[in-house]
């Protein structure tokens, strides 16, 4: 796909919305990403469009969400949160209330189906909804910072075209939400790279979790263990993202490019940099299909901005080096660069090699034994693969 067309969906109008000031999820990540693509010169061009998405109507929204559950998310967000709405989820440590939840919830559905059309209509190869990525929203229980799900509506909004898709999720949190909402259908092929449910929310995600009925063998789990490094990431994914990929050759691939697997991440325990996140976004461009990518987690401000204005100019098909550390960048002593957006390489001990490596390599066999096999594709033994270097 040269060329490509890019299509970065925002509206100003979602700067006036906020979660708490004491949530860690900020939604000011998207404006700010924005901000750093203009400076850049990144934004604006015919092949790097800005688009302006609507907010996502009640009858979109009830395309997977019950009536009853969407007017109890606006009840509570008038104020007035029920006996109901408190079993549906709202009102929890990680779904506070809030005034502006149905509505910043309604804006990032409407920019993920502004993507989804976009790329159905033909007017962009890929489409970036940072507003969204709320894969824990489940169709009638808010979790983990969400409400509704963006992800699984863009899903459906293609699948009713007609089109074959692949949902590719590596936010360091399992997708829960949207695995759900596909578990029991072949219509959408969900793949999850994320920290294991031992030692993170939502406490699933496991390798067992294969899909039902029509849909057995179309949901496929890597739990990555604490301490994950890049290269044991990378290993995950060419051993069981890639393959699926090619042998399930979607029409569109909808991304979930989370920041919070980046080391340093406050909720998470991953050791990734975001040169792990490029070299497997490169892999996905080299399967040359529409991407859709949604935004997710990363409650690290400042990486999660760098990591997916890097995303952006990745796709862009700019120089790999990292042309803005000319702009007067510098290295700190952490995982951060003033000025550049790629991370410095990070260390791996060999005891972190030895405790990743032992239990991904088991991971890895026991996903390809239990999903491979419904794509004609063959098994692998516990040991498969080389040393993630």
């Amino acid at each position: 796909m040269k060329d490509r067309k890019l299509a970065f969906i925002y509206t100003p109008e979602v700067e006036r919305l906020s979660y708490p000031a004491d949530c860690p999820f900020k939604t000011q990540r998207a404006g700010l990403t924005r901000q750093r693509l203009v400076s850049f010169g990144l934004l604006g061009s015919e092949q790097q469009a800005e688009v302006v998405p609507r907010q996502a109507t009640l009858a979109e929204l009830q395309q997977f969400h019950p009536a009853r559950y969407l007017e109890e998310l606006q009840r509570a967000a008038a104020g007035d949160l029920t006996i109901a709405g408190l079993h549906m989820g709202i009102g929890g440590p990680d779904t506070p209330v809030f005034k502006d939840l149905f509505e910043y919830g309604s804006w990032a559905c409407g920019a993920a189906l502004t993507a989804a059309d976009w790329l159905l209509a033909g007017k962009a190869d890929i489409a970036f909804n940072l507003l969204g990525g709320f894969h824990h929203a489940m169709a009638e229980k808010a979790a983990g910072f969400c409400y509704l799900n963006d992800v699984v509506l863009a899903c459906m909004r293609l699948t009713a075209a007609g089109k074959r898709v692949a949902c590719l999720d590596v936010d360091a949190h399992h997708g829960d939400g949207t695995q759900a909402a596909f578990y029991t259908c072949n219509e959408v092929l969900t793949i999850s790279l994320h920290e294991s449910g031992k030692t993170l929310f939502p406490w699933g995600g496991f390798e067992n979790e294969i899909g039902e009925g029509p849909g057995l063998g179309y949901n496929a789990n890597v739990s990555l263990p604490a301490g994950t490094y890049d290269g044991a990431f990378l290993l995950a994914f060419d051993r069981v993202a890639v393959p699926l990929l090619e042998a399930y050759n979607p029409d569109v691939i909808v991304v979930e490019l989370g920041m919070d697997a980046l080391s340093g991440d406050p909720l998470t325990h991953l050791c990734l940099t975001n040169n792990a996140l490029m070299d497997a976004l490169g892999r996905l461009l080299r399967l040359d299909k529409p991407l859709l990518i949604v935004g997710g987690g990363g409650y690290h401000v400042e990486n999660t901005v760098r990591g997916w204005a890097l995303a952006w100019r990745t796709c862009g098909g700019e120089d790999e080096h990292d042309f803005s550390a000319g702009m007067g960048g510098c290295m700190l002593a952490s995982a951060e660069w003033v000025g550049g957006l790629r991370d410095r390489e990070l260390a791996v001990t060999s005891e972190q090699r030895q405790t990743v490596e032992a239990e991904l390599h088991a991971t890895i066999a026991t996903v390809a034994n239990n999903v491979f096999p419904y794509h004609g594709l063959g098994i692998l033994p516990a040991s498969a693969g080389a040393s993630a270097s």
